[in-house]
């Protein structure tokens, strides 16, 4: 069975303060999202779609692209401010991509089996895959269904600012019940973890709640039900026009709640790790470094 990965590789890194996703940070100058893709292909995918900007495909190539290819098929998707569906002209002043769920539809001509979905700028772990992959098996013979791979909340702040985070609810069969998109997460002083969008205060969030960092499996089916939310979504008047986004955790939400899409949360060992801000940088570096000397990479990937 075909399985492919989607990397969404197009963000700005805005608060990162470069482009993130091509920054050197492994210890022999891997960037981070080798690890992921090293990790996959053991799992048993066989073919990466990177979605980017134009702008970045030379340089991209270069980097990765073209060294990935001698493992596995190698496919490219480009994610534009202006590459929207059913003729929708974005505002003059608006240079950013519509989000994650647009960084998927411009994939979907390109895929046609299922498919996990991760950020470029995410080190998800070996067992992630490991679960995911098998979870995509599952997912060729029940269309409606599709997966994905939580996180603790504890484990995926930074200490460098806030961050977002999508937060899950599950019922008794690790079946997903309800996800929310929560924008501005960051640590307090006093230990605890809150939310901070519309109280300087801070809502305290539970430490262990678990959250989606885009680690999701689909079947192809999925795409048909994204260009719909999608355009739907570009419609909508409400939000700010320069800035909103259409995000993948608010799509499955939806579609769980309209179309009965069943999602499956995998249960996993994965520890997760990110670049946010720069200061994070440092961090990941000297983690990524001791998976190296622990022998769960090769000296070079």
């Amino acid at each position: 069975m075909n399985k492919t990965l989607l990397i969404m590789a197009a963000g700005l890194g805005s608060r990162y303060g470069g482009n993130k996703q091509i920054d050197r940070i492994g210890p022999n100058g891997e960037i981070l999202m080798e690890y992921s893709i090293h990790d996959a292909v053991e799992a048993g995918f066989n073919k990466v779609v990177f979605v980017i900007r134009k702008s970045m495909d030379s340089l991209f190539r270069e980097m990765i692209g073209d060294k990935i290819a001698k493992k596995v098929e190698v496919a490219y998707a480009y994610q534009e401010y202006d590459s929207l569906p059913g003729g929708f002209v974005p505002p003059a002043d608006r240079t950013k991509p519509y989000g994650t769920v647009h960084a998927v539809m411009c994939a979907k001509d390109l895929i046609h089996e299922p498919f996990a979905v991760i950020n470029a700028d995410d080190y998800y772990g070996k067992d992630a895959f490991s679960a995911m992959a098998d979870s995509l098996t599952r997912l060729e013979k029940e269309p409606n269904r599709a997966s994905m791979v939580a996180y603790y909340l504890k484990n995926t702040i930074s200490r460098n600012g806030h961050v977002t985070r999508g937060i899950c609810s599950t019922d008794d069969q690790n079946r997903l019940v309800k996800v929310v998109e929560t924008y501005s997460i960051l640590p307090f002083p006093d230990g605890t973890i809150r939310d901070i969008h519309d109280n300087p205060e801070g809502v305290i969030l539970d430490p262990d709640a678990l959250v989606s960092m885009n680690l999701w499996g689909f079947s192809p089916s999925f795409f048909a039900d994204g260009m719909e939310y999608l355009e739907n979504f570009l419609k909508d008047s409400s939000g700010d026009p320069l800035k909103k986004e259409c995000l993948l955790p608010a799509l499955v939400d939806t579609l769980m709640h309209t179309k009965g899409l069943q999602v499956e949360v995998l249960s996993t060992h994965a520890v997760w790790f990110g670049v946010t801000y720069k200061e994070d940088k440092a961090y990941v570096a000297s983690e990524l470094k001791k998976l190296h000397d622990n022998g769960s990479y090769p000296p070079a990937l």
